[in-house]
């Protein structure tokens, strides 16, 4: 039997089928479902294989890692390609698959509270707010010093 099955006879059991029902076998296994390695069978199967699957996909999701941390202060998506990294590392780690889930609800958690009419409204008078004090100093640079380019330009 899978663990799926499991938890619906369980669900069934407990007088609440109508959830069972409506969730079905995938939902209804929660947080259990979707831990653990996704190698293939054959690789499973076998110890020496699994073992060498495994730090395979740890090489490969750390060269992904590595190359978002270098990216975060050089052009690029940092913060994606690292995420893509622990999603590798996801196919096989539960750790890894318990960190992503973490990451995801609080960016889902905090895409929510932004949406919040008080936040934006917040956040625009400090964007405003500081866009006035950077013109304002920039101004004040431009009235005391000129606006002196650093190349020559010849008139010809």
């Amino acid at each position: 039997m899978n663990t799926g099955s499991d938890e619906l006879d369980e669900v069934a059991v407990t007088g609440d089928s109508a959830k069972a029902r409506e969730q079905g076998p995938e939902q209804a296994s929660g947080a259990a479902q979707g831990l653990g390695s996704r190698a293939p069978g054959f690789i499973k199967s076998r110890r020496a294989l699994h073992v060498s699957w495994q730090v395979g996909v740890f090489v490969v999701g750390l060269a992904v890692v590595g190359a978002g941390i270098v990216m975060l202060p050089l052009p690029g998506p940092g913060w994606v390609v690292i995420f893509g990294g622990m999603a590798i590392w996801a196919t096989e780690f539960v750790w890894a698959q318990l960190v992503l889930r973490w990451t995801k609800r609080k960016v889902t958690e905090a895409a929510q509270r932004a949406l919040d009419p008080r936040v934006r409204r917040r956040n625009l008078a400090l964007t405003v707010t500081g866009l006035v004090i950077v013109g304002a100093l920039a101004g004040f640079y431009v009235w005391k010093f000129g606006a002196v380019m650093p190349w020559t330009i010849r008139n010809q």
